[in-house]
């Protein structure tokens, strides 16, 4: 059973390598490797956590994301079953790994987690590590440029979402995006490690935003 696990974990790698196109925003093989490694760390400290199937979550949790798949949040899923069952992956194993890419996503601010597996909240407190700190700070930006948004207006007040649909669809600034998701993140870890570990970089972002908005009251 060790051995098969390897081989669908290594032609897992191997593939979702292979399918994450070059990106500018942050959504790219780089940020999966994150979130695989940092999902590791914090399965390491779950009892009970299966972390064949945190790793297979953390792979794939981003193979067809919502935000480039024409706001369908199921495209993940169906991709990532056609994976599995071509990979040989058992029916539970392709059932339990797509719970997790189907509901890994921030959803809005007012929207609560549909995630049920310890190993979906491990992979979530982990995908959700790399969307705050200075990573977080970078992607953001990178993101919010490809969308056309403004860096700043101080005139848009944020939004606190009431649906998924509100969210997806909301056309904001960046900073505004500070408050509508990352700074809400830090509260909404599943995992004692996932809270330990957002603490300091919530506390990097807060510092980020106050030098932001002191250099933007400067007077020209």
């Amino acid at each position: 059973m060790a051995e098969y696990r390897k081989k669908v974990l290594l032609k897992t790698i191997e593939y979702v390598r292979g399918a994450m196109p070059p990106d500018s925003t942050g959504h790219d093989w780089w940020h999966v490797y994150r979130v695989w490694k940092n999902a590791l760390k914090i399965a390491s400290y779950e009892e009970g956590a299966d972390k064949y199937i945190v790793q297979l979550g953390a792979l794939l949790h981003d193979i067809a994301d919502y935000k480039f798949n024409g706001g369908d949040e199921l495209a993940g899923g169906r991709i990532a079953t056609k994976y599995l069952k071509k990979a040989g992956a058992s029916e539970e194993t392709i059932s339990r790994t797509c719970h997790i890419v189907d509901n890994v996503s921030y959803k809005g601010a007012k929207v609560k987690n549909a995630m049920k597996s310890i190993e979906g909240k491990i992979v979530q407190d982990a995908d959700r590590l790399d969307a705050i700190g200075a990573i977080g700070i970078a992607r953001a930006f990178a993101y919010g440029g490809m969308r056309g948004n403004l860096i700043f207006e101080p005139k848009i007040r944020p939004v606190y979402h009431k649906s998924f649909d509100e969210y997806k669809s909301s056309q904001s600034t960046t900073i505004n995006h500070f408050y509508e998701k990352l700074f809400l993140l830090r509260g909404r870890m599943n995992t004692k490690t996932g809270k330990r570990l957002a603490k300091e970089r919530d506390a990097y972002m807060r510092e980020y935003l106050k030098q932001f908005l002191k250099e933007w009251k400067v007077s020209p």
